[in-house]
């Protein structure tokens, strides 16, 4: 049986994000050091062939896609744009400490919003019905290998909801200009709306599809190569509390 491939990628480093701000839809662009490390890994390990790019709007995406895919011009879906973060757009973690809104909001929840922003049950079904909009689109036009540029609390919430092994949201963040190829499956993906997550983007030299994620997994620090705060308002209750323990 015919599959189809996507491969699900962070945009490079964008301003704004050195300095642990909030940026969401924002319209910054990659910073210099961004468009290097995409350029290296580039260089140094390749991107998969793809027939199809797919961008978030905004211009760190649409540049990451670029600089990663030269000779594909990307199609934009205004629904792969990060999460709405009201008036904590462009401020930290820090600067909003005192601020009693931000204190509730990262107490998660569906209706959890910051002011003026978008609640996270808002955002999850806006994302996952874009995402299945697009993989029903591939799956019509015959489309067997893609590649969808986009943001880290996007593709958070698309591996969460259809991703295969199950797991909560914060096992899937990852560096920016990087992410995970999924495989999809027509009778799986019709019957239950699931994938298979098969490996690590880019690729990496001496290492297979069957085994690289398993293999690299235990060594893979998540607290040394990310703050997790940046995600913070993404997580439920429960998985705060997961977090802390």
């Amino acid at each position: 049986m015919k599959t189809y491939k996507i491969h699900l990628i962070r945009h490079g480093l964008a301003k704004g994000a050195i300095e642990g701000r909030y940026i969401g839809h924002t319209d910054v662009s990659l910073t210099d050091e961004g468009r290097k490390q995409l350029e290296e890994m580039r260089d140094d390990y390749g991107y998969p062939a793809v027939s199809a790019v797919l961008s978030s709007p905004l211009k760190r995406c649409t540049q990451t896609a670029e600089i990663i895919f030269p000779d594909l011009k990307p199609l934009v879906f205004e629904d792969l744009i990060e999460y709405d973060f009201g008036e904590f757009e462009g401020q930290t973690a820090e600067e909003l400490q005192s601020d009693p809104a931000f204190g509730e909001w990262l107490k998660g929840g569906g209706e959890s919003a910051p002011p003026y922003g978008e609640s996270n049950e808002d955002f999850g079904i806006r994302v996952r019905n874009c995402f299945e909009m697009i993989v029903d689109g591939l799956l019509q036009t015959g489309v067997d290998n893609a590649a969808i540029i986009t943001h880290g609390g996007v593709m958070m919430t698309i591996l969460s909801a259809f991703g295969l092994p199950e797991r909560p949201m914060t096992d899937w963040v990852c560096p920016n200009g990087c992410g995970y190829t999924i495989r999809i499956t027509p009778m799986i993906w019709s019957s239950c709306r699931k994938f298979e997550v098969i490996a690590w983007v880019p690729d990496m030299p001496d290492e297979t599809e069957e085994n690289f994620l398993v293999e690299e997994e235990d060594d893979f620090d998540y607290e040394k190569e990310f703050d997790p705060a940046e995600f913070a308002g993404f997580y439920s209750p429960s998985e705060n509390k997961e977090q802390e323990t």
